[in-house]
């Protein structure tokens, strides 16, 4: 099960995306399905399918959108969490190799296409949470536990 979890930066992009389907990408689109349904039959007409096709899965999700931006909950920073790692936070961590890892635990609407965002769902993010710098974090991975090492806790993008 999802945790509905979000940052206010994931919030805000959630509902650009359902405004941009619903105002913009929508109209659009139907203005394609009216155009070819008037050109007459519409079983050799691929445009009208295809169109019909691109307004059923923006409806849904559309319809996934609206539901799950309803269960979010929108989790602001407190001041009483920094040196702590809790959901928000933008951590770098360490291990006995010298690896680094430095990312953001944000909830699990917000990981997609961001290679330095990770699930507070994940294994990584559960064994962190509460730690402070200099803490020890064992993960429990497929090939065993792995250790690390956290070097930095912030709570503003460090790259900013």
């Amino acid at each position: 099960m999802k945790t509905n979890l979000i940052t206010p930066e994931g919030f805000d992009k959630l509902n650009q995306e359902l405004n941009y389907l619903w105002r913009e990408y929508r109209p659009e689109i139907t203005k394609k399905v009216t155009w070819a349904a008037s050109l007459g039959d519409r079983s050799e007409n691929a445009d009208y399918k295809e169109n019909k096709r691109l307004l059923r899965q923006i409806d849904s999700r559309v319809r996934f959108l609206r539901k799950r931006i309803e269960a979010l909950n929108v989790i602001h920073h407190s001041p009483e969490q920094n040196g702590k790692v809790f959901f928000g936070a933008w951590v770098e961590i360490e291990n006995d190799d010298g690896h680094n890892k430095s990312f953001r635990i944000v909830g699990p609407d917000e990981i997609y296409g961001r290679k330095d965002y990770i699930s507070i769902d994940s294994p990584m993010a559960r064994a962190l949470i509460k730690k402070e710098v200099d803490d020890e974090a064992v993960v429990q991975t497929p090939t065993g536990p792995q250790t690390w090492y956290i070097n930095t806790i912030t709570y503003t993008n460090p790259s900013t």
